[in-house]
């Protein structure tokens, strides 16, 4: 009774204190049953539980549930956050988890497109065909303006204001940020679509990128319309929505932007998120050295 009890707790402290997501709260509270199925096979309550239980824990999730890394290093993160709010409910003086080490996970960093593949990407477009010009805009935006998949398809008519050059994005938690897109960008939404009269239209009229139903895009279509546009321009990479904004992020960084404001452009909480395309930046710099750079060449060096 008494896990109830101080998870029922704990969660309200996660919405009332950390205004966390329904996916996110729903995850943390999987963890915690996890940990609460583990000490109830070891016979160990929450008061009595030393960090070597939870070093066990760990253990126990990789052999015995096959829990990857990266999860348990969420599960890990959860814990502790878990054990904080026990400490201050003074519920326990001491915090078991304060040690607790996550796996070192290797960075994997995200696919992106080049500048010349994205060129190539935008001239495979067939303009003569009726979509050409709706599938043209969804790319231009996504890349233009770094957006996430569920970004462009909530994206609204209102949200666009013209003569500022600026749209409106409604982000995730429903965080707002403004983000800048381009005259041409805005052009070609407009040889798609004209904005609606908004006097007595249907909610769902208003949203700009709609399939030949009238109905807003599903995340789903705007990855099969990427993949078909990937195919016919004959670029051999695994492609999605989200590499395009990976592509937006990773060129403003190439080109020498604040990283701030790319974080802003964004929309991450954390400048630590956006610092991972400095890393793609610095691998892309080692990679044209080693290819253009003759101390650099296989098999090559600088003649005395």
């Amino acid at each position: 009774m008494e896990w109830t009890s101080y998870i029922n707790g704990f969660q309200a402290y996660l919405l009332l204190e950390r205004s966390l997501s329904k996916k996110t709260l729903e995850a943390y509270l999987d963890d915690l049953n996890k940990l609460r199925l583990y000490c109830s096979t070891i016979e160990k309550d929450l008061k009595s539980l030393s960090y070597q239980d939870l070093n066990s824990f760990v253990v126990w999730l990789g052999k015995d549930l096959h829990v990857s890394e990266r999860s348990q290093a969420r599960i890990i993160s959860g814990i502790k956050s878990f054990f904080k709010y026990i400490n201050l409910e003074k519920i326990r003086q001491d915090d078991p988890a304060e040690l607790l080490e996550s796996p070192k996970l290797t960075q994997k960093l995200p696919d992106f497109l080049t500048e010349e593949e994205i060129q190539l990407l935008l001239q495979s477009i067939d303009l003569s065909n009726p979509l050409g010009h709706r599938n043209k805009a969804i790319i231009e935006t996504l890349y233009g303006c770094g957006l996430r998949v569920s970004e462009l398809v909530s994206m609204k008519w209102s949200h666009i204001y013209w003569d500022e050059g600026f749209i409106r994005v409604i982000g995730k938690n429903n965080k707002e940020r403004l983000v800048p897109i381009a005259q041409h960008t805005l052009q070609q939404i407009l040889l798609y679509d004209q904005p609606p009269i908004f006097k007595n239209q249907k909610e769902e009229d208003t949203f700009v990128f709609k399939n030949q139903r009238g109905k807003p895009l599903s995340r789903v279509m705007i990855f099969y319309i990427i993949k078909d546009s990937v195919a016919k321009a004959g670029i051999h990479k695994s492609i999605s929505p989200h590499t395009l904004r990976h592509s937006f992020a990773t060129h403003l960084v190439e080109h020498g932007a604040d990283l701030r404001a790319v974080q802003e452009m964004l929309g991450h909480e954390s400048i630590t998120t956006t610092e991972i395309y400095t890393h793609i930046s610095k691998e892309y710099l080692r990679k044209t050295l080693l290819e253009f750079h003759p101390v650099f060449r296989k098999g090559k060096g600088i003649r005395v």
